[in-house]
C-alpha cells in the first residue's frame, strides 16, 4: 500500500513537472532558471522643459529597452560573453548594490557594444562604444570604467541611433521587483536594487571615466 502511494505521488509530480514544461514552452509563464527581465526607458534629460509628451501629457521616451538583468556576481562576470548577437532593443542591464566606479572588461565577447552608464539619480553618466576583441585578443585588456549603479549594454550604434545621450534620464521596469524605478521613490529604489557586492570585474562595458566615445 505504502508503494502504491508513493508511486501515485511520483505521477503526479511528473505530470505537473511536464506541465510546467509545457507553460515555458509556450511562453505562459517565465522559468525559474531562467535570467529575471526588465524594461528601460530613456527620457530626454533636463525635466519636462526637454521632454516631449503624447496627447496625454505623458513624457515619450526616446528609447525603450527589453532587457536580461544580471544582478549577481556570476551573472554580471558571464554578462553578453554567453550571446552570439544582441538585436536592437534588446539588452542586459547590470545591477550593483551601490554607485560607484565599475570597470568593465569585453572578456569572451563575439560583438561589439554600447555600454550606458547609470548614476543612483538615474541620469546616464558615461556612454562607451566597445568593440569586440580581435583574433589575438581575449578581450581582459579591452577595460572601461565609469561611475554608476547601473550599467546598460546595447548593439553598439543604438545609442547614436535612438538619440541616448549623457544627461538623459532613465526608468528601470524590473519584473517580480515591485515596480518602476523613476517615480522618485527612494524605498523602491533601494528594495529593486538590491544585488550582492562581488569583487569580480564584470564582462563588457565602458571607458574612461567621465569620456564619452562617439
Amino acid at each position: 500500500m505504502a508503494v502504491e502511494y508513493v508511486l501515485r505521488g511520483l505521477l503526479v509530480i511528473a505530470g505537473l513537472s511536464l506541465v510546467g514544461l509545457l507553460l515555458v514552452q509556450v511562453g505562459l509563464v517565465s522559468a525559474p532558471w531562467a535570467p529575471d527581465r526588465g524594461e528601460i526607458r530613456v527620457f530626454d534629460g533636463g525635466g519636462d522643459e526637454k521632454a516631449t509628451a503624447d496627447g496625454d501629457g505623458n513624457r515619450t521616451p526616446k528609447a525603450v529597452v527589453d532587457v536580461a538583468v544580471a544582478d549577481s556576481g556570476v551573472e554580471r562576470y558571464t554578462g553578453l560573453s554567453d550571446h552570439d548577437s544582441l538585436e536592437s532593443g534588446n539588452g542586459m542591464l547590470f545591477v550593483h548594490d551601490e554607485e560607484r566606479e565599475q570597470t568593465y572588461v569585453m572578456r569572451g565577447m563575439d560583438f561589439d557594444i554600447d555600454i550606458v552608464f547609470i548614476d543612483a539619480d538615474r541620469e546616464i553618466t558615461t556612454i562607451h562604444h566597445a568593440r569586440a576583441p580581435g583574433p589575438d585578443e581575449d578581450g581582459e585588456e579591452l577595460r572601461y570604467t565609469g561611475r554608476g549603479k547601473w550599467v546598460l549594454e546595447v548593439p553598439r550604434g543604438y545609442a547614436n541611433e535612438t538619440g541616448i545621450e549623457v544627461g538623459d534620464e532613465v526608468d528601470i521596469d524590473l519584473e517580480n521587483r515591485g515596480g518602476i524605478i523613476g517615480s522618485g521613490s527612494e524605498t523602491l529604489t533601494q528594495a529593486v536594487t538590491r544585488a550582492e557586492h562581488e569583487p569580480i570585474v564584470p564582462v563588457a562595458v565602458a571607458a574612461e571615466h567621465g569620456s564619452v566615445h562617439r
